[in-house]
């Protein structure tokens, strides 16, 4: 059995729980883990029973591990891939540990691109170093500032008109879903080719209406990295607009809509460096059983 993370919680301890709880999901048998009392597991935002959902589908995993951890809030997070049968598809997981070592909280997104109606064409999931780069002692940011950044970067995408609430390092990119959506000409979205603080104050994203219940649970100060959640909803009501450059163009969703998102930022000096993002359809509104404002 999962045996967990004892009284003291390290990145190590944190990672082996990960590990845990990975073998026991391919073994498709939880009684491997060992789950705090009243333990709580999601799937694609809606609450399970230890043992439903993935846990009776998954036949593999893929090579890809961004894996992060949060000692202080007993916290650990994975991107990968998993194959249900004939399909891989992008994951992400983040666990709770409580004090005990037991695992409290599983929140897992899966994008089953079957599913989607947006569907991202040959993804690869490629390790990025930067993602893993240790960030030199005086030069890291404290809890507190790390999330103002990342929460600076939603209320830039929430009713995007060109304003910035963030930095973007000049080397900043974004992975979504597995493919590069900046500084990327063959995306299927012609913004897609310029790089991600251009893309804002252009204003493209004007049809996010909307970005709520946000969430924070994990930061990986050693890496700079935050661990955020949330939703986009988009009323489908903007039939067109201008960008800032005076281009004028044709919204791309013009149907109430919501997207819930697991996205993971590197901050540098102060700015965003990378995104890690991994996206899927919900219903319009939908709430949060893990709360957020």
């Amino acid at each position: 059995m999962v045996s967990g993370v004892a009284e003291t919680c390290d990145r190590a301890a944190l990672y082996a729980a990960l590990d845990g709880f990975m073998d026991a999901l391919l073994a498709r048998d939880p009684g491997r883990v060992r789950w705090a009392e009243g333990a709580r597991t999601t799937e694609n935002n809606v609450a399970l029973q230890i043992g439903d959902g993935i846990w009776g589908t998954a036949t593999g995993r893929g090579d890809y591990d961004l894996r992060f951890a949060d000692p202080v809030n007993r916290q650990v997070g994975l991107f990968t891939t998993l194959a249900e049968t004939d399909q891989e598809s992008a994951v992400t997981f983040r666990l709770a540990i409580d004090p005990t070592g037991a695992i409290s909280e599983v929140e897992t997104l899966i994008v089953r691109q079957s599913d989607e109606a947006l569907r991202f064409e040959n993804p690869k999931f490629e390790r990025k170093p930067i993602l893993e780069a240790i960030v030199p002692e005086g030069e890291r940011m404290s809890r507190e500032r790390l999330r103002a950044v990342a929460d600076g970067y939603f209320n830039t995408l929430e009713q995007n008109d060109g304003q910035l609430f963030t930095r973007f390092h000049p080397e900043c990119n974004r992975v979504e879903n597995g493919v590069q959506t900046t500084n990327n000409p063959d995306f299927l979205l012609p913004i897609a080719g310029l790089p991600c603080e251009e893309q804002f104050r252009l204003g493209w994203y004007r049809y996010d209406d909307r970005l709520r219940a946000r969430r924070f649970p994990l930061f990986d100060v050693e890496r700079g990295l935050v661990m955020a959640y949330g939703f986009i909803d988009h009323c489908g009501r903007l039939a067109e607009y201008t960008l800032t450059n005076g281009e004028h163009v044709d919204s791309m969703i013009r149907r109430p809509h919501t997207f819930y998102l697991a996205e993971l930022f590197r901050i540098e000096d102060g700015a965003i460096r990378q995104i890690e993002a991994n996206f899927m359809t919900v219903p319009y509104h939908m709430p949060s059983p893990w709360g957020g404002r």
